[in-house]
């Protein structure tokens, strides 16, 4: 599937938010290497300049094109651990918009390059491919109320849309930036896919020298500058298991789960820095009259603090281990139930600085395009840089997203455009030294 020029055209018609406005002096914007020079606004100064303005100006023109890609994009099935088609539509769009070294890496992330004109920072732009739904889900994109309907439609294919519409931006107004820009579609941010592809990013055999990066997920303008992070486990307890009257009195599997289970719902956690934990799936056992010899259940552990969520993790190891030394106590029984504790998703917690200067930066950006600034915080891909103290911030593509991660799940396009505007002002921006 080709997205532009040749795409079938398509006629659209036209978590808790801390509200703050950034100071009105822009410091350093970047990592100690790339210090924005002056304390003039970043924004201001860049609207100032020809190209950077005319790229802003194009986002009007831009928009009904950035939301034909959104449904072609939407359309293109991308499961989680298999975004491999969809990776494809976007490695050529990459190729046809003219970025440079367009590639696919080892874990299926799309990057193409923008060379900077002279000496900068490197700047990493993305958006996810993936989303949350399985394969064979219906992905066809429906129009009702002037809104679009589909699977993914906001989370994230306004995202990918938007970052197209930022490269387009770019290259059609000629922008010269003094830094480097790395567009990347990333795989495997949403559930257990852990944020492999940004983590492969920042790998050994990644991306080399990120100064700083910023991610589009989802809709509104929100700047995301704190990291939730999150452990999550599979804890399976086994056993011989048998007949429910014949060999009663034998340790039951299902019984240590349920003991682990009524211990983490008794936990206490801190309301801030906010932190919480959530028994979501559970299973095992063969019929009603049978003692299992397994049963399961998948946990997730999450916080704003890293050195909270470490504690909450220790906790819960203490109490499935508890929870099966009490129902092998229970019995007078050569048998024991076992467990088996797996991690299957390790996002760490992070922060970016309200203060720091690509907040700044961010802050500056949204005053020049006379919008307000609302932070939030959230899990996104910028975890991973903000846990490594690169400065990192996720944004919205503009517009509202109304049940994400559901079959019902739409994007309202009113107000798109702010958010194309952001992105491109904020690209701008922090390719600066």
């Amino acid at each position: 599937m080709y997205l532009d020029p040749v795409i079938q055209q398509v006629t659209v018609r036209r978590p808790i938010l801390r509200c703050v406005w950034l100071c009105c002096t822009c410091l350093l914007v970047g990592s100690a290497g790339y210090a924005q020079q002056g304390s003039a606004d970043i924004g201001a100064r860049l609207m100032q300049q020809p190209a950077a303005a005319a790229a802003v100006r194009m986002a009007d023109a831009l928009e009904p094109w950035v939301l034909e890609q959104q449904v072609a994009l939407c359309e293109v099935p991308a499961p989680p651990f298999t975004e491999k088609a969809r990776a494809e539509v976007y490695r050529q769009a990459f190729v046809r918009h003219g970025l440079r070294n367009v590639r696919v890496d080892a874990v299926g992330n799309v990057i193409g390059e923008r060379p900077g004109a002279g000496t900068g920072p490197h700047l990493v732009f993305s958006a996810h491919l993936d989303t949350v739904f399985p394969e064979g889900t219906a992905v066809k994109v429906s129009r009702k109320d002037n809104q679009l309907h589909g699977p993914g439609i906001t989370d994230d294919c306004r995202g990918l849309a938007v970052l197209l519409g930022v490269i387009r931006a770019l290259q059609e107004a000629q922008v010269a930036t003094p830094g480097r820009i790395t567009f990347v579609g990333t795989v495997g941010e949403e559930g257990l896919g852990d944020l492999r592809g940004v983590k492969a990013l920042f790998g050994n055999d990644g991306l080399q020298g990120i100064d700083r990066f910023v991610s589009i997920d989802g809709a509104g303008l929100e700047v995301t500058n704190g990291g939730v992070g999150s452990k999550r486990y599979r804890a399976t307890f086994k056993g011989p298991g048998g007949h429910s009257y014949g060999a009663f009195g034998m340790p039951n599997p299902m019984h240590a789960m349920g003991r682990a289970i009524a211990a983490v719902a008794a936990f206490e956690v801190p309301a801030t820095p906010k932190t919480t934990f959530n028994v979501g799936r559970v299973g095992g056992g063969t019929s009603v009259n049978s003692i299992p010899f397994e049963a399961w259940m998948e946990v997730d552990l999450r916080s704003e603090d890293a050195a909270e969520l470490a504690e909450l993790d220790a906790r819960l190891r203490q109490a499935v281990e508890a929870a099966v030394r009490a129902e092998n106590g229970r019995w007078r029984h050569p048998a024991k139930v076992t467990l088996d504790l797996a991690l299957v998703g390790d996002r760490p917690a992070g922060r970016t600085s309200d203060t720091s200067d690509i907040m700044q930066a961010a802050g500056s950006v949204l005053r020049a395009l006379r919008l307000p600034v609302a932070l939030r915080t959230s899990s996104t891909d910028a975890n991973v840089a903000m846990a490594r103290g690169i400065p990192a911030i996720t944004i919205g593509g503009g517009g509202s997203g109304h049940a994400a991660h559901s079959l019902t799940e739409s994007f309202d396009p009113a107000g798109g455009v702010e958010g194309v505007r952001q992105a491109i002002l904020l690209a701008i921006a922090l390719a600066q030294p």
